[in-house]
């Protein structure tokens, strides 16, 4: 059985991609911050939903560093493939 081909380097960039999420949330959420300052629409679930989406990018950011400097360190409960 032959291995596959590992992931080219742009697809290996996890924290490029959690941070890139994370700040497209946290844009939708002052997009309509800002219509509600104007008064064009009430802020309602659609506003909670991307400050959620916000705060749960930086929580998944988090758990991803924490466990990429434990792989680093060496530590044998630690996610393996987090360079």
């Amino acid at each position: 059985m032959v291995a596959p081909p590992p992931l080219p380097p742009r697809f290996n960039q996890m924290s490029t991609v959690l941070a890139m999420g994370s700040l497209a949330w946290l844009a939708a959420a002052v997009v309509l911050l800002v219509t509600w300052f104007t008064g064009d629409r009430p802020l309602d679930i659609w506003f909670l939903t991307c400050v959620v989406g916000a705060g749960l990018g930086g929580v998944g950011y988090s758990v991803f560093a924490w466990q990429r400097a434990a792989a680093r360190r060496g530590s044998r409960t630690a996610q393996q493939g987090l360079d």
